[in-house]
């Protein structure tokens, strides 16, 4: 979460941008509509920014298929996060034009303006006085990557704001999920879990007001939390720390990035290879439509461990030193080892 400071002499209402921070089913909408609800009793106007509802359908959805791999166009889906972050500064800046939003925006109006009706319309307060009421933004989406926790940080520095992250565990996920009318497939769940790198106050500085929760137990520490980030607004000015950080992860993620697209092309190059191998040999399609998932499967994982893997190398901040080429290459070779046993295994069992 984030909370601006009222400037005496200006009138702005404190703000804070609270992130709810975890997989699907932990419990993060349940938590955000009891925060709702205790937000009057506060003196604050709330809302819920929801990321799955203002962010399009089509934004996630496949693009292409090739060799059985599915294509999605992520610069799009980075895009509208990025506008849901434009409309909440715009409301922080010109909250007179809160139905308004930026030029070109591409997140779906009807809901952004559910979002910002609480806000102009709070239960349960003055609305006399309701522009110089504090305002808590709970978003909620998975953000699963620093990057992202980063982008709303960066966020409520321009804002004069504090962050605050809440988290869940894997266990109360399961459990949750598995009560749900229409659960999501475990597999599912445990792919994400390889994603989500979670907030680490301890590596990361500008995460030190992160909480994790397992229950909805500590909504008491909640409330403190958001309290305290209301308090205390952030310094516009970074210090020397986060700067450190965020230029050694830029160039962690800018060279694991390069390496992740060259090796994903390069497996490409090796499943279409091992497709071709199994049509020589016959394979029939049931077994060719095994063998496409079999390597999809193998190849997410291996990139998504190359990913992490890369992210956490000390080396990739000397990126003059870094060898891209060979980095590639001696990854493939893994994968392609990979590629040549499941291939093998389905020849024989063909046969």
């Amino acid at each position: 979460a984030m909370a601006a400071e009222e400037k005496a002499g200006v009138g702005r209402a404190p703000a804070c941008l609270c992130v709810l921070c975890g997989l699907p089913a932990t419990g993060k909408s349940t938590l955000a509509r009891t925060v709702l609800s205790a937000a009057a009793q506060h003196g604050w106007r709330a809302t819920v920014v929801p990321y799955d509802d203002l962010i399009p359908e089509h934004a996630f959805q496949t693009r292409a298929v090739e060799d059985g791999v599915a294509l999605q166009d992520h610069t799009e889906w980075k895009l509208h996060r990025h506008a849901v972050l434009q409309c909440i500064e715009q409301f922080m800046k010109k909250p007179e034009v809160l139905a308004e939003l930026p030029s070109k925006c591409q997140i779906n109006r009807a809901a952004w303006e559910q979002c910002i009706r609480t806000l102009l319309q709070p239960e349960g307060l003055d609305h006399s006085c309701a522009d110089r009421t504090p305002l808590l933004f709970l978003l909620d989406d998975n953000f699963y990557y620093p990057s992202m926790r980063y982008e709303v940080y960066q966020l409520a520095r321009k804002r004069d704001q504090l962050s605050l992250q809440i988290h869940w565990g894997l266990e109360s996920c399961i459990s949750r999920n598995q009560s749900r009318s229409e659960p999501i497939p475990t597999e599912v769940i445990l792919e994400m879990v390889k994603r989500l790198e979670s907030p680490n106050p301890q590596k990361n500085p500008w995460e030190t007001k992160s909480i994790y929760l397992n229950t909805t137990d500590n909504f008491q520490k909640v409330m403190e939390l958001i309290s305290s980030a209301l308090s205390n607004p952030l310094s516009p000015v970074e210090d020397n720390t986060e700067q450190k950080w965020w230029k050694m992860y830029s160039a962690r993620l800018k060279c694991a990035s390069s390496v992740v697209h060259q090796a994903d092309q390069a497996c490409r190059r090796l499943i279409s290879e091992a497709m071709k191998t199994a049509r020589e040999n016959q394979v029939s399609s049931g077994h060719m439509r095994s063998l496409a998932t079999q390597l999809n499967e193998s190849k997410a994982t291996f990139l998504h461990n190359l990913r992490k893997q890369l992210l956490q190398e000390t080396s990739l901040t000397q990126e003059e030193d870094f060898d891209v080429e060979r980095v590639v290459k001696r990854a493939v070779d893994v994968f392609d080892h990979e590629k040549k046993e499941i291939l093998l295994r389905i020849i024989n069992d063909h046969k």
